[in-house]
């Protein structure tokens, strides 16, 4: 499977759409263990670069993934800004100079992301953050990968490890964050951010999944 730099920008638009259509739950979740803002801070980093995406010319998805990166950063100013703005970057560092890619690349691009983001944030599994989501998803995709499964197989075997580990987030004192003051009564509610990783990646995925047929 080959990906276009077109089809790369419609991909990350429609994850744009989605968090649009999720920013009021995200927000409600985060209302539970935070200060209620995560919803909308994802929607305006999202929109931000949904607008850059449709204005952006040059044939480099990493230049683009670099982009998009800033444009979260830019418009972000809470702790979500700085690390997925660090996992665009990183992300297109895998990519740069590409005008399309085949299905390794996708594989390092995420892989590169998601360990920009641990580096950037310093949480590990069991923090109640958005790793608790990334991190299982990530090591799934790689042992699918590693198993011989194609992308999309990979993908939902990530989506999958994904949603179990965000699920595993109601269960945990929070360790990170404005949450981790709450103590006991973080407990019995999802980590916005790993609901919110969860999302992207599902409908980065579902994106992948459409192309293909």
């Amino acid at each position: 499977m080959i990906v276009s730099i077109a089809q790369w920008k419609q991909i990350f638009a429609s994850i744009a759409d989605q968090i649009e259509i999720k920013k009021d739950e995200l927000s409600e979740l985060d209302r539970a263990v935070g200060d209620g803002d995560h919803g909308v801070t994802m929607s305006m980093g999202w929109q931000a670069i949904k607008e850059r995406l449709a204005t952006y010319e040059t044939e480099d998805v990493g230049a683009l993934c670099k982009e998009m990166g800033m444009t979260f950063l830019d418009v972000v100013g809470s702790s979500v800004g700085p690390l997925y703005a660090t996992a665009f970057i990183r992300g297109g560092g895998t990519v740069r100079g590409k005008s399309e890619l085949n299905e390794e690349d996708i594989v390092q691009f995420w892989i590169a992301a998601v360990g920009g983001i641990g580096e950037r944030g310093k949480a590990q599994i069991g923090d109640k953050t958005m790793m608790d989501a990334w991190l299982p998803a990530i090591e799934a995709l790689k042992q699918a990968r590693e198993e011989g499964k194609g992308l999309i197989e990979s993908l939902q075997v990530a989506v999958a490890a994904g949603e179990a580990g965000m699920k595993s987030t109601a269960q945990m004192l929070s360790q990170k964050g404005r949450s981790s003051r709450l103590g006991e009564r973080a407990v019995g509610h999802l980590d916005p951010g790993a609901v919110s990783a969860h999302l992207i990646l599902a409908a980065f995925t579902e994106q992948i999944r459409g192309m293909s047929k």
